[in-house]
C-alpha cells in the first residue's frame, strides 16, 4: 500500500501525474478554472441561496482545489446553506504537502489549505469525513476506485455534480458509462453537472441518464466547457422516500446528558434544532460518562474487521471534535497508546510503517521508553489519545439551541397532539410533564434498558482504579497511554498535580455503583500484566491507602456495536435511540451522532452504507 501518489511539479509550476501522464489542472489556473468551470456550471454560490444544506458530488478530488474553492465561496457567501457536504472519489491520494503547494499561488486558499492538510491523515481505502467550520462544512472523502466507492454509499441527493478527472484519452474509466450512472443515481430533478470537458462521448452518455447539455464558454486556452441539468422526460425511479427523513428542524429532546446524549444534542443543533436534554442526574456526565479520564484508541485486526473500520472512523470523527473545541494538554492529549498483545502479532498484509495505516508493530526503543521490555509484543496506535469525557460533554451542551434541564428522570414517553404531526411528551414518576418535542431521542446508557426493553441491551458494571504524581520511574516525562487487558493512562493534570488511572474491571449485570476492595485488587493484577514496573508502586501506594477508586455502569449491546436507530427498528417515526456504546464511548459518540442527523436529514452518511447498516437498529428486528 503506498504511501502517497507522487505529484511531479514542473519548471513552470504546473503539477502532473506520471501516472497518468497528465497534468491536475490547466495551465490559466486551478482557481480560475475551479470557478469559471465548476462553481459557475453549477450557478454556485446562487443556487444554495437560503438553503439548510448543499451538497457537491465530485468525481476526482486531486489536489483538492475545487473543495477549497467551493468551501471559500461558501465562507464569503452571507447567503450561504447552512451546512455544506462535499462528497469526492480519490483513487490516489496525494502527500498533504502537495496540498499546502497546490494553494500556494492563491493567498485566499492559504489558510483552508492548512486546515484540509492537518486532517489529511489515515487515509485507508474506504469513507473518511472530514470536520471543518465546527461541523458546517463536511467533506466525506472516498478512497479508492471512483465506480466501487460510490457503489458504497448511502443515497443522498446531490445538489450539483462536478465531473473533473484526468482527460478521457488518459483515464477512460473515469468518464466511461458505468461510471456516469453511479453518479447520476445520487441526482435530483434540477441537480446541475458542470466539467471542462466537452468529448462527444461524454453528452452522448449523459443524455440516456437524465441530463440535458449544453456547451458553455470555456476558460482560455479551452474554447468550451459543459453544463448539464438532471431533467428527464420521464418520472425518474427513485427509491421511496426514507421514512426517517424530516424536511425541517425542529424541537427535539434528548433523554441523557452523557456521552451519545450530549453528541447527539450537538450534531441536531448545527443543523439547526433545538434541543432540550434532559439528563436524570445533578449535572452532565453524571454517569459513566463521568469517568475522570478515558482512552480512545482503536480496535485492530489481521483482517481488518467490522469492529476495525468503525473505530477508525469513530476516532477520526470524535478527534476532529476535540481539536476543534478542547484544550489540548489539559482536556484531551493526542498522545498516541501502546498496546501490548500476547503472543506473535499479526496485521494487515499490505500494511506498513509509512503508508496510510495509522498503527503499526511497535519498535523496540518506544518500548524501552514507556519501561517495558524491549522485545514485547505490541502495537502503537499514533491516533489515540485520553481524553477527560466530562469536558466534551460539556463542550457539546454549550452547542447554541442546546438546553440542559437537570434532575429530570424520564419514566414515560407518550404522544401527543404538536403543532406539525404527534409530538412527544416526557413525564416522570410522578406523572407531571418534563418537556415536549417533536421528536424524542434515547441516549440514557444503562437507563435504555427500560426505555426500550425491546432491544437487547445488558448492563456492564466497571471499576478504574487512581493515583497522584507519576507511577513508574525511568519513563519519559510525557509517557502515553498503554493498553491490552485494561489499561494505563499517566499524567493527567489535576490542579498544580497530575494522576494516573487503571482499569478497568467488566462485571456483566451488576447494576451497583459501590466501590469494592476485590476490584481494586483485580485491578492491580491486571495493571501487574500491563506494566510490572508501575504495579509494584502503586501497590506500595495501595499498601499506604494512597489509591482511590470510581466505578459506573455501561450499556452494551449483543454484539458490543452502538444501536443508532429507531428504539422500535419497524417504527421510524417512534423515539430513536443512541446508545450501548460500552466502553467505547469516545470513539463512538460523534459518529453515531452524526450518523443519527444525516438520516434524519438525508444528508451523506459518514461512513459506507454497510458500516452505518452494522450500528443501525434495525440489524436486531
Amino acid at each position: 500500500m503506498a504511501a502517497c501518489e507522487p505529484v511531479d511539479w514542473g519548471v513552470d509550476g504546473l503539477p502532473r501525474s506520471a501516472r497518468f501522464d497528465d497534468i491536475y489542472h490547466s495551465s490559466s489556473g486551478a482557481l480560475a478554472q475551479a470557478r469559471h468551470v465548476f462553481l459557475g456550471g453549477c450557478r454556485i454560490p446562487q443556487a444554495w441561496a437560503g438553503q439548510a444544506r448543499w451538497t457537491v458530488l465530485e468525481t476526482g478530488f486531486g489536489l483538492g482545489l475545487n473543495f477549497l474553492a467551493t468551501w471559500l465561496a461558501w465562507k464569503n457567501d452571507a447567503a450561504r446553506a447552512q451546512i455544506l457536504h462535499f462528497v469526492s472519489v480519490e483513487a490516489y491520494p496525494v502527500a498533504a504537502d502537495d496540498l499546502r503547494r497546490a494553494a500556494q499561488a492563491y493567498p485566499e486558499l492559504a489558510g483552508l489549505a492548512e486546515e484540509l492538510a492537518a486532517q489529511w491523515h489515515g487515509l485507508l481505502p474506504g469513507v473518511h469525513r472530514l470536520w471543518f467550520e465546527r461541523g458546517q462544512v463536511l467533506l466525506t472523502l472516498c478512497i479508492g476506485d471512483a465506480h466501487a466507492q460510490l457503489r458504497t454509499l448511502a443515497h443522498f441527493d446531490a445538489d450539483s455534480i462536478f465531473l473533473d478527472g484526468f482527460s478521457p484519452a488518459r483515464n477512460p474509466q473515469m468518464w466511461s458509462p458505468p461510471l456516469l450512472k453511479a453518479v447520476a443515481r445520487f441526482a435530483r430533478r434540477g441537480t446541475r453537472l458542470a466539467t471542462w470537458s466537452i468529448a462527444r462521448p461524454l453528452r452522448d452518455a449523459l443524455t440516456p441518464l437524465g441530463f440535458s447539455s449544453v456547451k458553455a464558454p470555456g476558460l482560455p486556452p479551452k474554447r468550451d466547457r459543459l453544463e448539464a441539468l438532471f431533467d428527464p422526460p420521464w418520472t425518474p425511479r427513485r427509491s421511496p422516500a426514507s421514512p426517517d427523513r424530516i424536511e425541517a428542524p425542529g424541537h427535539c429532546m434528548v433523554i441523557g446528558a452523557g456521552l451519545a446524549g450530549a453528541a447527539v444534542a450537538a450534531s441536531l443543533a448545527r443543523r439547526g434544532w433545538q434541543v432540550t436534554v434532559l439528563e436524570a442526574g445533578a449535572h452532565a456526565a453524571a454517569g459513566a460518562s463521568g469517568l475522570p479520564v478515558g482512552l480512545m484508541a482503536p480496535h485492530c485486526s489481521p483482517d481488518d474487521a467490522l469492529m476495525s473500520r468503525l473505530t477508525r472512523a469513530g476516532i477520526r470523527a470524535t478527534w476532529q471534535q476535540l481539536a476543534a473545541t478542547l484544550k489540548s494538554g489539559v482536556d484531551w492529549s493526542p498522545t498516541g497508546a501502546l498496546e501490548r498483545r500476547e503472543g506473535p502479532i499479526r496485521m494487515p498484509a499490505d500494511w506498513q510503517a509509512d503508508g496510510p495505516n495509522e498503527s503499526w508493530i511497535a519498535d523496540p526503543q518506544r518500548m524501552q521508553a514507556a519501561g517495558l521490555p524491549a522485545q514485547a509484543p505490541a502495537i502503537w496506535h499514533a491516533r489515540a489519545a485520553w481524553v477527560r469525557p466530562a469536558r466534551l460533554v460539556q463542550a457539546w451542551l454549550d452547542q447554541p439551541g442546546v438546553s440542559l434541564l437537570t434532575q429530570a428522570p424520564v419514566a414515560a414517553l407518550s404522544r401527543v397532539a404538536g403543532d406539525r404531526a404527534d409530538a412527544w411528551q416526557a413525564n416522570d414518576q410522578a406523572g407531571r410533564t418534563l418537556a415536549r418535542a417533536d421528536r424524542v431521542v434515547i441516549a440514557c446508557g444503562v437507563d435504555s434498558t427500560w426505555l426500550a426493553p425491546q432491544l437487547p441491551l445488558h448492563v456492564v458494571r466497571g471499576q478504574v482504579l487512581m493515583g497522584s504524581g507519576p507511577i513508574a520511574d525511568g519513563v519519559q516525562a510525557q509517557p502515553h497511554p498503554v493498553n491490552g487487558n485494561g489499561h494505563l493512562i499517566t499524567n493527567v493534570p489535576e490542579g498544580d498535580d497530575a494522576f494516573w488511572l487503571a482499569g478497568s474491571t467488566y462485571v456483566r449485570g451488576d447494576t451497583s455503583r459501590e466501590l469494592r476492595e476485590a476490584e481494586t485488587l483485580v485491578n492491580l493484577d491486571r495493571l501487574g500484566e500491563l506494566h510490572p514496573g508501575a504495579a509494584a508502586q502503586a501497590m506500595a501506594a495501595h499498601r499506604q491507602g494512597l489509591l482511590r477508586a470510581w466505578a459506573g455502569l455501561r450499556c452494551v449491546s449483543r454484539d458490543r456495536r452502538p444501536l443508532v436507530g429507531p428504539a422500535a427498528p419497524l417504527d421510524p417515526q417512534g423515539p430513536w435511540i443512541c446508545t450501548a456504546l460500552g466502553s467505547r464511548g469516545l470513539s463512538f459518540a460523534a459518529l453515531c451522532a452524526e450518523s443519527l442527523a444525516a438520516r434524519w436529514h438525508g444528508e451523506p452518511l459518514p461512513l459506507q452504507s454497510a458500516l452505518a447498516e452494522a450500528l443501525d437498529t434495525r440489524r436486531t428486528a
